[in-house]
């Protein structure tokens, strides 16, 4: 089923995100991982897309698992370093095996490959066009704090206008921890003319060391409310783990109050944190979709 679909029947929607494992070996774990969260009825759950195209195999076939459950499949695909065949043939893949939706993303640059393969797979707009000639439903990344190489929040909308313009069914949003950043974005965004659903993205924080990863990824604003937590509980993993989902959950439960289309889970392939979210949200989200 496509997200554009699901979309025209419920007023929020919860969704979660797994990676495929770099290593085969751990093939088999992430499947599991992705059965488990599957059986919380998501409305659908997004696969990533290593560098460069390095785990597309595992992508496709994670995905195909993920439908298998009975649950929709959103499959990532990056641009950037890929040819045009290379990306015809992973479409074609993905068409084989059912997949309906896909989020379409320039991706980083691998290391080792100064420029892209292809000038004209620079940006996602271009992704995006392919993508609708072939019939999927396709989403975008958008990011509440700015693209991380962007000069400034209004150069990074007005690139993110190509995509929509280009044809995007929905927006996922970068992790953030301050849903007034958030807030803000969504008003400068649809003063600029974007009105496509957005999603939500956020990331539980169960240990302290996950912070500054987290900043180092993604640049992203961390509270001094937090900051606290991390630092009152950076000795007490259970404390830190419970604090953690505590928190995620307040956000959550602020965003759908405040009428956000979707809730998107980066789960870090940890399904009993996902579980947890759930357990506390589930019935909110019931209510509002009622």
């Amino acid at each position: 089923m496509k997200i554009s679909e699901i979309l025209e029947s419920k007023k929020t929607l919860l969704s979660f995100e797994v990676f495929p494992p770099k290593q085969q070996a751990n093939f088999e774990s992430t499947v599991k991982t992705a059965k488990e969260l599957c059986a919380l009825s998501p409305d659908f759950m997004s696969v990533t897309y290593g560098a460069g195209g390095t785990t597309r195999e595992n992508t496709v076939e994670i995905s195909a698992q993920i439908l298998s459950f009975g649950t929709p499949a959103l499959a990532h695909l990056t641009c950037v370093g890929n040819s045009l065949d290379s990306i015809k043939s992973t479409v074609s893949e993905m068409k084989k095996n059912g997949i309906e939706n896909i989020l379409a993303l320039r991706g980083d640059i691998p290391q080792g490959l100064p420029v892209p393969l292809d000038k004209d797979l620079e940006h996602a707009d271009i992704l995006v066009k392919i993508l609708k000639q072939e019939g999927f439903c396709v989403g975008g990344a958008c990011y509440p704090e700015g693209h991380p190489e962007s000069q400034n929040r209004q150069d990074d909308i007005e690139n993110l206008k190509y995509k929509i313009d280009a044809g995007v069914d929905f927006l996922t949003t970068q992790m953030f921890f301050d849903n007034n950043m958030l807030y803000s974005y969504l008003y400068q965004i649809q003063s600029k003319g974007i009105h496509v659903p957005v999603f939500a993205g956020i990331m539980p924080i169960t240990n302290s060391s996950q912070v500054s990863r987290m900043v180092k990824l993604s640049s992203a604003y961390i509270p001094a409310k937090l900051l606290s937590i991390c630092d009152r509980f950076s000795e007490s993993p259970e404390a830190m783990r419970q604090a953690g989902i505590a928190y995620a959950t307040d956000q959550i439960i602020d965003l759908i109050s405040n009428g956000i289309r979707g809730i998107h889970i980066y789960t870090m392939n940890k399904p009993s944190v996902a579980q947890e979210i759930y357990r506390n949200v589930n019935s909110i989200i019931s209510a509002i979709n009622s």
